[in-house]
């Protein structure tokens, strides 16, 4: 009697333990879908970490790129030419997403970006960086100083969730180099099943 006792015993926990495991799995299986958009770019630590101006100074870069390196000069004269640097970049540049779906974007650069929303593509909060008579766009202005823009901040490694994006095409940027930008395309819940959980398209 007492080892059936202790078999039913066995028996009712796992039971238990199965439906908790049901459970969590369902709760999980509920999950919205998450898309995902990294920032890159390829600091030099030398001109980037200068103490001396127009460098942002020590432990501003933290360069991950394996050795590919632009110089701050170099970045600041390609933006000014209208030709910005390709590897200051968001991937994908266009996102397309169903309604529900969070956008995840982490930071994989060396160094700090914003990503901020704005009604129109545009310059940033940092002259040298925006193209030939190009205005900072007013979701950027102010720099970190604005609430709205250091909100939108992303440092080395760190990462930030958009959720609750309606149905539309939502423009993001980057206000400290303005040449990073993404398309994110909201499509309702019925739309092509492929979508579902964010197709990156170039």
């Amino acid at each position: 009697m007492m080892k059936y006792t202790k078999w039913l015993l066995a028996v009712s926990m796992f039971a238990g333990a199965t439906h908790a495991l049901a459970q969590e799995n369902s709760h999980k299986g509920s999950s919205p879908p998450v898309a995902q958009i990294v920032a890159l770019d390829e600091c030099d630590p030398k001109t980037f970490n200068d103490p001396a101006p127009p460098a942002p100074g020590p432990g501003f870069c933290k360069n991950v790129a394996l050795g590919a390196t632009t110089p701050l000069l170099k970045l600041f004269g390609e933006a000014q030419a209208g030709t910005p640097d390709p590897n200051w970049d968001f991937e994908p540049d266009t996102l397309k997403i169903t309604e529900g779906t969070t956008v995840r974007v982490i930071d994989q650069g060396g160094e700090p970006h914003t990503f901020t929303e704005v009604a129109h593509f545009g310059g940033g909060f940092l002259p040298p960086l925006n193209g030939p008579g190009e205005e900072a766009v007013p979701e950027c202005s102010g720099g970190f100083s604005n609430v709205a823009v250091a909100r939108t901040r992303l440092l080395q490694g760190s990462q930030t969730e958009i959720t609750g994006l309606s149905k539309g095409e939502h423009l993001f940027q980057c206000c400290i180099h303005p040449w990073m930008r993404v398309k994110v395309e909201v499509s309702d819940h019925d739309h092509d099943h492929d979508h579902e959980h964010g197709t990156p398209e170039k």
